[in-house]
């Protein structure tokens, strides 16, 4: 499954650059492959790119803050007109499904925007999709080398203070051990992300 969706202009992204990005560590021949997640499954299982960023709610967003948890990691900005949104409200509607699982799910927006998305921003943005969402912010450098773990890209699209950001708009589905477990093109709806949460979760 390697579906990749794009705000603006670009659309199409090389998936398989993500996949090299995240598995360049290693010589041994691994690939995504179809498994029981609805996902697209790297197998085998891998850590998780580990990062530091400054987080909306004053402390440093990691992963090992939330290890025990399934965490979702999706890259965006607060301006975009549609894909975002649509993203953030898919991932809080798949949280909120699992009643009194949800505790034991984290989602992580990481800016594509650092110049316009301020951490209070941030903060007040992501609270109207409810709760159990971190926003993760940094430099410009500090951003680009995450992207670059995740085989994540972004390009900024037009001047002035309307400028829009094209960006990779899968979602990182990382287990409670901390490893990578799979990637969900955009477009899935909240059962799929549910689906793929609860069987992480009895893993």
């Amino acid at each position: 499954m390697r579906g990749i969706m794009v705000v603006g202009a670009l659309i199409a992204l090389a998936l398989a650059g993500a996949s090299a990005a995240l598995l360049a560590a290693s010589s041994d021949p691994r690939e995504m492959v179809p498994a029981a997640m609805r996902a697209g499954a790297f197998e085998p299982p891998q850590s998780a790119p580990a990062f530091s960023l400054n987080g909306s709610d004053g402390a440093p967003v990691t992963l090992e803050r939330y290890h025990g948890k399934v965490v979702l990691v999706t890259f965006g900005f607060t301006y975009c007109a549609a894909v975002c949104p649509t993203t953030l409200a898919t991932l809080a509607q798949a949280r909120e499904r699992l009643g009194g699982s949800a505790e034991s799910v984290q989602i992580i927006f990481i800016t594509v925007d650092p110049a316009r998305d301020s951490l209070p921003h941030l903060r007040d943005y992501l609270s109207s999709f409810g709760a159990g969402l971190i926003g993760a912010a940094g430099s410009e450098s500090e951003l680009a080398a995450v992207r670059q773990q995740y085989g994540v890209t972004a390009l900024k699209q037009g001047d002035g203070l309307d400028y829009a950001m094209a960006h990779t708009s899968s979602i990182f589905l990382i287990d409670p051990a901390g490893r990578l477990r799979g990637m969900m093109p955009f477009g899935h709806d909240a059962s799929d992300f549910e689906h793929d949460i609860r069987l992480l979760m009895t893993e």
